[in-house]
């Protein structure tokens, strides 16, 4: 069980990333995440597995557009052109924390969260995850308007659907 968020984690969320990482430990694969709208709760929570926290290699926080371009080499004309929020941004978030790391897996999230400017909408949010020698996956959700904190754990429960998908 996760230490620090297992109080606002459903027990579902909580037993999905303790298995994703003891799979990940018996393969010898290492994980990493590139989030936005989530703002790192899912590294969070991969480092908080008491155990089994040495298959998460790394996260990156990149919620601005300045972070994705600098840290994960995305090019700022794919931002400005797909937008921050969309499938090209997102698989180029994954495959950019894939080659920024060790990790042989990588997850991306970007999305809003919560209500964005006018004309975004609430709760879309696209993922996306590399793994070393496969095609990259992306998944597209809508969950609607239901607030910053049920989004993030609604995307903690896809983000780990996607990454043992890929183990």
């Amino acid at each position: 069980m996760s230490e620090t968020l297992s109080p606002v984690l459903p027990d579902e969320v909580d037993r999905a990333a303790r298995l994703l990482l003891e799979r990940a430990c018996d393969d010898n694969i290492s994980i990493a995440t590139a989030e936005s709208c989530t703002g790192g709760l899912l590294a969070s929570l991969l480092t908080d597995v008491e155990g089994a926290a040495h298959a998460f290699e790394r996260g990156f926080v990149v919620y601005s557009n300045q972070a994705k371009a600098e840290l994960l080499g995305i090019d700022p004309e794919l931002i400005e052109g797909a937008g921050p929020v969309s499938e090209a941004v997102a698989r180029a978030m994954a495959e950019g924390a894939l080659r920024a790391s060790e990790a042989q897996i990588a997850l991306s999230v970007t999305g809003f969260a919560g209500r964005g400017a006018p004309g975004d909408e609430p709760g879309l949010v696209h993922f996306a995850c590399a793994r070393t020698g496969r095609e990259t996956a992306h998944r597209e959700e809508h969950f609607g308007d239901v607030g910053r904190g049920p989004a993030r754990i609604e995307c903690i429960r896809v983000g780990l659907e996607m990454l043992s998908e890929a183990l």
